[in-house]
């Protein structure tokens, strides 16, 4: 929380703040940032304008704000406390007269200060379970293609004649890829793997003469 927005509020509102982070396993700290709160959830930051008292004849100064802090996070969002309807005409009218674009940042009106905060608390979690899901997705395509390279793998290299799983993981484990492999002489595989002197010899002509790993194989 920004500490000069602190100030401006009254102590039951900030009271409010700190026992319903507290109850939702956040911990708040008073800093001196830009934006009067940024929330790290999963890794992510998630910054916010909370306007808690919308003065309809001084509203440049919010909106200049907000064009200021928009070019700087990623993740911005503006909530507005908007009790009265002449309020609510009055941001409206100024949203389009200071050129506001729809999303860019997404504006947050609500009725009363502690709703404002509850959908703040809202848009930061949902925005970091958001990643931590992505990256789940991430990690899970990245195993199936390891797994989609390694079933490729196998299935090259126990086309040698007489070289079996235990041989091919040996190999790539001291060796590496197939590329790799046909690169490393017999007595580079003889030295690094448990493989015999025949199936060493057998591995190095195989993937290095076209004529050999073209010949019909005999089982």
């Amino acid at each position: 929380m920004r500490n000069a927005w602190k100030e401006d509020q009254h102590p039951s509102f900030i009271n409010f703040i700190s026992t319903f982070l507290s109850a939702n396993s956040f911990r708040l700290n008073f800093v001196p940032i830009a934006p009067d709160f940024i929330f790290n959830c999963g890794g992510l930051s998630v910054a916010f304008i909370f306007v808690t008292n919308w003065d309809c004849y001084n509203v440049a100064s919010i909106f200049n704000r907000v064009k200021k802090l928009k070019m700087q996070f990623a993740r911005f969002y503006v909530v507005l406390a908007l009790p009265a309807k002449e309020q609510i005409n009055s941001f409206i009218q100024s949203y389009f007269t200071f050129g506001m674009v729809i999303g860019k940042p997404t504006f947050v009106p609500v009725q009363d200060l502690e709703m404002g905060f509850e959908k703040m608390v809202k848009i930061a979690h949902s925005s970091g379970v958001y990643k931590q899901e992505r990256i789940g997705e991430k990690l899970k395509d990245e195993r199936k293609q390891l797994v989609q390279r390694m079933d490729f793998y196998l299935k090259v290299v126990t086309s040698i004649p007489g070289i079996d799983n235990h041989d091919a993981n040996a190999l790539s484990q001291a060796i590496g890829s197939v590329q790799a492999i046909a690169k490393a002489s017999k007595e580079q595989i003889l030295e690094n793997t448990d493989l015999s002197t025949d199936k060493a010899g057998l591995v190095s002509r195989f993937l290095r003469d076209p004529k050999f790993y073209s010949r019909p194989k005999i089982n």
